[in-house]
């Protein structure tokens, strides 16, 4: 099933009807389960390797429309302090104001200005990103995968998104040069989003 209706291969309806029974199965708000949802990025360390990392304090909220996708919204607050990259000298750096500066921005923020279907599970979301004070747009590619009721009663769906930005847009522009030529840590950040978010009761 797709979030914005996709007709199943297997129904024997019209594709009006079928469409407008996935619509009513999902269109609706929900929270971002952190518990089973991650928010990692990648970034490229001395030029030869990849240092993942995430956050593990965040909350955030889904409003999925499924009979006009550009009114579906996403909203996402992220604690700074909260990094984990595996090794706390690392994460003590990038909380310093070298880097996030947390105790000043304690808080990064995602709020959606626009949704669309691509095609098939493929769905894109437009909104701004605050980091350090500064507000950027950010695009968000993300791929539906798939809605489940849990052994709880829980309603959720699933979601898996990328991005790519350039952290010196929002100002982290921190680096050190390298003896064989080059920088220590990337411009280009890779985000990646794992969510899982359960429907509003």
């Amino acid at each position: 099933m797709s979030i914005f209706g996709r007709k199943s291969e297997t129904t024997t309806a019209t594709p009006a009807t079928a469409v407008n029974a996935d619509l009513a199965a999902l269109t609706g708000d929900y929270t971002i389960d952190p518990a089973h949802s991650t928010i990692g990025f990648v970034a490229r360390h001395a030029m030869v390797t990849n240092v993942k990392g995430k956050f593990t304090d965040f909350t955030g909220s889904l409003h999925l429309d499924g009979s006009d996708p550009a009114r579906s919204t996403a909203t996402l607050d992220v604690r700074m302090d909260s990094i984990d990259t595996g090794s706390a000298d690392r994460d003590g750096h990038l909380k310093s104001a070298d880097f996030f500066k947390t105790e000043e921005f304690p808080t990064m923020t995602f709020r959606s200005t626009g949704a669309e279907a691509l095609g098939g599970d493929d769905y894109r979301i437009t909104g701004e990103l605050s980091l350090l004070g500064v507000t950027r747009p950010l695009t968000i590619d993300l791929e539906f995968n798939g809605a489940a009721k849990d052994p709880f009663g829980n309603e959720r769906v699933g979601f898996e998104g990328k991005a790519e930005i350039l952290r010196s847009d929002w100002g982290l522009t921190w680096n050190a040069a390298l003896e064989t030529g080059g920088v220590l840590v990337s411009d280009k950040i890779k985000l990646t989003f794992d969510i899982s978010a359960i429907r509003a009761a």
